[in-house]
């Protein structure tokens, strides 16, 4: 287990550049997830879809792309009528295509200046996105630690023997899913993996407790390599990351949303109301201590484009 997964990148360039949304980016180039699985239901309908847009984030700079198993669990790939061995090929496709992106992109040697070969993170959603009913921005589960673990396990067994080179385990919406996660990582220890939560305001995770004693939680563990915050309103982040630094001791993440307000009227989102240039965000999330960052819903390619090139300072200081 590499539990120094992330200090070359940082040697080299100061940063890490994580992938922006794989799901709404899907969406955006005319894929069909209204369906429980999200973007996971391409895994069985269009792979190369996603191969694809494991691509285009590499080439606008991202240093880790994520795969697009955030919704691909057993009991998620059952209620279509998938059987355990057919669930954990889709598991390991995920995975797979994302590699293949990573090797194709290697492979040319004009992208590897100024580079250093990018890394797969196999993308570990929390329990409210198997319930596909937001619960993930709530963490309202009803469970205990040890029922969260045993969900989580099997997919986490799969995917640690999957090829990735880091576990991303993201979206988490309390604490009590955070300590289930970091136990269960400690039963497959040679997998480093960052711990990322869905905040709802400058201090909270999305069910109240304090997002400073959920990150802490990454000192408890070797493995874990980065913890930080996703799927969070830009506004926050700042904030949100000057609270992390005092309690964790790992290096920080962040990868927000694109802030934007959802309509329930429309059942669209609101053109306008997010953030549109993440250059300048970028750089104060930098000054607050985040080393990783990139973006999550709502976020496309050309937004990872801008947080490298915010960030690119940073990185030409290093490579000179």
């Amino acid at each position: 287990m590499n539990a120094n997964l992330f200090q070359p990148l940082l040697a080299s360039a100061g940063v890490v550049i994580l992938d922006g949304a794989l799901a709404t980016e899907l969406e955006r180039r005319g894929a069909d997830l209204n369906d429980a699985l999200w973007s996971a239901r391409l895994l069985i309908e269009n792979p190369t879809l996603i191969a694809q847009v494991h691509y285009d984030y590499l080439t606008a700079g991202a240093d880790v792309i994520t795969t697009a198993s955030y919704q691909a669990t057993f009991e998620g790939f059952a209620r279509r009528g998938l059987s355990h061995a057919e669930a954990a090929a889709l598991m390991r496709l995920s995975v797979q295509l994302a590699i293949d992106a990573r090797d194709a992109f290697w492979a040319a040697p004009a992208n590897r200046v100024g580079r250093r070969r990018p890394l797969v993170a196999a993308s570990v959603g929390p329990y409210g996105a198997y319930l596909a009913d937001g619960a993930e921005y709530r963490g309202d589960y009803g469970l205990r630690v040890d029922e969260i673990m045993a969900f989580h396990r099997p997919r986490l067994a799969v995917l640690a023997d999957s090829g990735a080179d880091v576990l991303a385990c993201e979206t988490i919406p309390c604490l009590a899913e955070g300590e289930a996660l970091v136990q269960v990582l400690a039963e497959f220890p040679t997998m480093p993996a960052w711990l990322a939560f869905s905040c709802r305001n400058e201090t909270q995770v999305s069910h109240g407790e304090l997002f400073a004693d959920c990150a802490a939680l990454a000192n408890r563990s070797e493995q874990i390599v980065a913890a930080g915050v996703n799927c969070t309103a830009p506004r926050y982040v700042e904030d949100l990351l000057r609270a992390a630094a005092v309690t964790c001791q790992k290096p920080l993440a962040c990868y927000p949303n694109s802030g934007e307000s959802w309509s329930p009227r429309t059942h669209c989102w609101v053109e306008g109301t997010g953030t549109v240039d993440f250059s300048l965000p970028a750089q104060r999330w930098f000054a607050a201590g985040a080393r990783l960052l990139g973006g999550c819903c709502r976020t496309t390619p050309d937004d990872i484009r801008a947080i490298r090139a915010g960030l690119s300072s940073r990185i030409e200081g290093f490579l000179r």
